[in-house]
């Protein structure tokens, strides 16, 4: 039997330490599998890569090590991600996707997404690849760089990527942003393959450069190869809020409550737009029902509403909803609250309540007003005769007061005194005409109301002259009525419509009941058409409200209300127009302007003749 000498050495000591690579693997499988939360996380994983391996090569393991925590950091920290990226000593074209995604993420750093773009273009054997573009295309978004998105589109075609469907969504909505709209559908007519995302860009698309008609149709084509999710509707939700197309929001509010399921944010979300939809079209009671139904809101489904009375002239609700956010839900108010609150006081000519409002928003909120809420509180003031008060907030404004705010000066000097206050006008339409940036026919439109009023006819012609030789025309009315579930549109003098002979006709039978009225027209509201007062009567005839309002008594269901969507602001001969209308067919007309809501009933209407 064998013996150990009692002079031998004594056996190796084992060490109980797993190889380095061990070590990576698990790092590998934490940055792979793992959920990482937050950055001193990723802190320590980077301090036992420097321990096992401090020196990465491009292919070894660690540089893949070292481009995962690249990847999540830049989900957290651009700073660090940065460092980590300087670590590596050849990355790759993940890398530098993943520092793309990461200014294009960052908040004030956009613009640096395409500096390292260029940089990766100018890497000897790297190469942008499909989810490059996506990254770059976002960043040029955000920052309207329309220069920079084209060329990216430019290397999406050069590298191959022109039928690919992510880069293409990229380019829909980089386009879209940049409001070239042509472009945007350009590129999707011209994709071989669409995914659904592909749909809900081009649909989106054309919902936030104002093409409510167009997207519908989009969305109705779609239909037979997508199925719509969350996003598609809230689109379709948007859309029918522009165009007033209350059936089909009802439709689309259907599909949500059978079909979509959605988390809790997103649900707030869609829920938001359905109150904003269900106010655009006229229906508070859908609105509220919606409102309450929620079981979490958060500070836009209590704006969504505040608007959504405001724009109805319904103030003392408004103030009410107001105390409900603030004393009882304990939620903030935020500056558009107060724009919601300075229009409701401004549709009823509430000049106290104003001036209170704007102060709390000042002094008890904290809210720095902006250019929006001076000019609520300064049309407010001007609409109900105080031009100099409105004038010295003017002056005193930190900012300068732009066209809105000069041309709501200039209509409320029109309004005042059956144009007796000329000079003050005069002097408002000059600031808006020596603005070249802002030119626009309205400052004209609105002068020679002006003039109309006092009964100057000569300068009314002087005004149709200066705008001719300026090449200005005078924005065209356009009117929507919805029936059955379909929006007809139309403009002033329209003749283009299937039934316009029939129309036409019909105005001739309600013209000749109103005159047994005793409705008198006021061609002061038609200064830019004809000098003979048959002239002037015409044009007033061919206001395309009142095309839609014929529409729509000829083609409703009686009871049902007429909901008429325009897109000028209402002339005070419409008004009366469509007051008397009501009372003589006991119909209710529901219409919308570019200011706010009229409902007319029984000869009167919501607005109580101030709007």
């Amino acid at each position: 039997m064998a013996t150990v000498s009692a002079t031998a050495p004594p056996p190796a000591e084992v060490s109980t330490s797993p190889p380095r690579h061990h070590h990576r693997r698990r790092i590998l499988h934490i940055l792979t599998h793992s959920p990482i939360v937050s950055v001193p996380q990723l802190k320590q994983i980077h301090a036992q890569i420097l321990r096992t391996a401090p020196a990465p090569h491009p292919t070894s393991e660690t540089a893949f090590l070292y481009t995962r925590l690249l990847h999540y950091s830049s989900l957290k920290d651009l700073v660090y991600t940065l460092r980590i990226f300087s670590q590596i000593p050849d990355p790759n074209t993940f890398a530098y996707n993943t520092l793309i995604r990461a200014y294009a993420h960052s908040k004030d750093h956009k613009k640096e997404a395409f500096s390292i773009f260029r940089q990766l273009l100018n890497q000897e054997g790297l190469f942008p690849e499909k989810y490059t573009f996506p990254f770059v295309l976002k960043a040029c978004a955000y920052l309207f760089a329309l220069d920079e998105g084209k060329q990216a589109h430019a290397h999406v075609l050069k590298h191959g990527f022109g039928s690919n469907v992510y880069a293409n969504n990229s380019l829909i909505h980089f386009y879209a942003s940049c409001g070239q709209s042509e472009s945007a559908r350009k590129v999707f007519d011209k994709m071989p393959e669409r995914s659904l995302v592909s749909w809900n860009s081009i649909i989106d698309a054309l919902v936030q450069m104002g093409e409510f008609d167009e997207a519908l149709r989009m969305f109705v084509e779609m239909k037979p190869s997508f199925d719509p999710d969350g996003y598609t509707v809230q689109s379709v939700i948007d859309a029918c809020a522009g165009l007033g197309a209350l059936s089909m929001g009802m439709w689309a509010h259907a599909y949500v409550l059978r079909n979509c399921e959605i988390d809790a944010n997103f649900d707030i979300l869609v829920k938001n737009s359905l109150i904003e939809m269900y106010c655009k079209c006229g229906s508070l009671r859908m609105a509220l029902q919606v409102f309450h139904g929620m079981s979490k809101r958060d500070v836009n489904s209590w704006n969504a509403m505040i608007l959504g009375f405001a724009v109805h002239g319904e103030a003392e609700r408004v103030f009410e909803f107001f105390d409900q956010m603030v004393i009882e839900e304990r939620i903030q108010p935020n500056p558009i609250t107060f724009v919601g609150v300075l229009s409701a006081c401004n549709h009823r000519g509430l000049v106290e309540e104003g001036r209170k409002y704007f102060d709390i928003m000042v002094n008890k909120f904290k809210i720095e007003p902006v250019l929006q809420h001076y000019g609520c509180l300064i049309d407010l003031l001007a609409r109900n005769g105080l031009i100099e008060e409105a004038l010295d907030i003017v002056s005193k404004m930190p900012m300068k007061p732009d066209d809105v705010i000069w041309r709501s000066l200039l209509d409320s000097t029109c309004r005042q005194s059956g144009g007796l206050n000329l000079s003050l006008s005069e002097e408002m339409a000059r600031r808006l005409m020596t603005d070249e940036a802002n030119a626009s026919s309205e400052a004209y439109v609105l002068l020679s109301r002006v003039y109309a009023s006092a009964n100057r006819w000569n300068e009314v012609g002087l005004i149709r002259k200066l705008m001719s030789d300026k090449g200005l025309t005078k924005e065209p009315g356009c009117s929507s009525v919805e029936i059955n579930g379909t929006v007809h549109e139309f403009f002033a003098g329209d003749s283009t419509h299937p039934q316009a002979k029939e129309i036409y006709q019909f105005l001739d039978v309600i013209e000749e009941r109103l005159k047994g009225e005793g409705y008198i027209q006021d061609f002061t509201q038609a200064p830019l058409v004809d000098e003979g007062e048959d002239g002037k009567g015409n044009s007033l005839r061919l206001h395309s409200e009142r095309l839609a309002i014929a529409f729509g008594i000829l083609k409703s269901k009686p009871g049902i209300p007429i909901r008429v969507f325009k897109n000028l602001r209402v002339c005070g001969d419409c008004h009366n127009f469509t007051k008397l209308i009501s009372k003589i067919f006991n119909v209710e007309i529901v219409m919308r302007d570019r200011l706010r809501f009229h409902r007319f009933k029984d000869g009167s209407c919501s607005c109580m003749d101030f709007w």
